[in-house]
């Protein structure tokens, strides 16, 4: 795959029409992101009912692969309690890392369009910008809830 292929109609369309872009008041989970090399950054914005995502957004800017990323992300979330979107997180980074294969289910079939990032780690760091944020903002929420609940 040559660097022109990461950027398939569906990551492209994302890119020009991202999901779930903008702010969100009131959020319980806030997290912000950068990609110091490249310059892409991200803020994710989770509302939950007890431990479900209830709603999410994010801002940022930077490249192709990191902002569509973040939308599809967004996409995935909703309805997720916060376990469920660490794992998600987990296996989405371990099938950009090459470790494994993108399954053909409805969590992962879209986000095929990313599978031969791996060969590309600079890339690789953009298209997981808004996971590594947002997985930061739920161990964040989580120990301080922990904390709080001492």
């Amino acid at each position: 795959m040559s660097l022109h292929e990461l950027y398939s109609p569906v990551v492209l369309a994302h890119y020009r029409k991202p999901h779930n872009f903008g702010e969100l008041e009131h959020a319980d989970i806030d997290s912000k992101g950068t990609h110091k090399s490249c310059g892409d950054d991200v803020e994710v914005f989770m509302k939950l009912d007890g431990e479900v995502v209830q709603e999410v957004k994010f801002v940022g800017r930077g490249c192709a692969l990191s902002q569509s990323s973040a939308s599809m992300m967004t996409d995935r979330l909703r309805g997720k309690t916060l376990s469920e979107a660490l794992e998600l997180v987990r296996e989405f980074n371990k099938m950009l890392n090459g470790e494994k294969e993108f399954p053909d289910s409805e969590d992962f079939r879209e986000l095929a369009a990313f599978k031969g990032v791996h060969k590309y780690p600079v890339r690789s760091m953009c298209a997981t910008l808004a996971w590594v944020t947002m997985e930061n903002g739920v161990i964040e929420y989580k120990a301080q809830k922990n904390g709080a609940d001492t």
